[in-house]
């Protein structure tokens, strides 16, 4: 199979991308999570509340705190990556756009799950939602 083929060049690739990226923040969330629940003593068959993990080290919690985050906002770019194949805007500009998005998810993921500098996470934030803005602004303009 040929490394160069038409999903490396596909809007598609991103979506996928950024999916594997969610799965490797599950497998880390899970990896420090169940550990600390033990070490505090916490019974998971009571743990039925999320308030019930604030006992949790704050750097635990943190990474499950952007597996959350990677459920909100990042569901806009999927379903605007598939309506932009959908619709026939899959191009260099839009997949390079995508591609920046999923960049910056990481960068942000990696951001909150380690030092969690807030202001430097909103930074990656903002200029995060204004790529994926770009993107929903081509394509509604293509239909022009």
């Amino acid at each position: 199979m040929s490394g160069d083929g038409p999903l490396l060049h596909s809007i598609l690739t991103p979506a996928l991308a950024l999916i594997g990226w969610t799965l490797v923040m599950c497998v880390w969330l899970y990896a420090v999570r169940i550990p600390a629940i033990g070490k505090a003593g916490i019974d998971p068959a009571k743990a039925q509340e999320p308030t019930s993990l604030d006992a949790l080290p704050l750097k635990v919690r943190q990474v499950g705190y952007n597996y959350n985050h990677l459920m909100e906002q990042p569901t806009l770019f999927y379903a605007l990556v598939f309506y932009t194949y959908l619709a026939g805007q899959q191009n260099d500009a839009n997949i390079l756009l995508a591609w920046a998005y999923v960049a910056l998810r990481v960068v942000h993921s990696l951001v909150q799950a380690t030092v969690n500098v807030i202001l430097l996470r909103f930074g990656i934030f903002a200029v995060a939602t204004l790529v994926l803005a770009v993107l929903a602004v081509r394509d509604a303009l293509a239909l022009l």
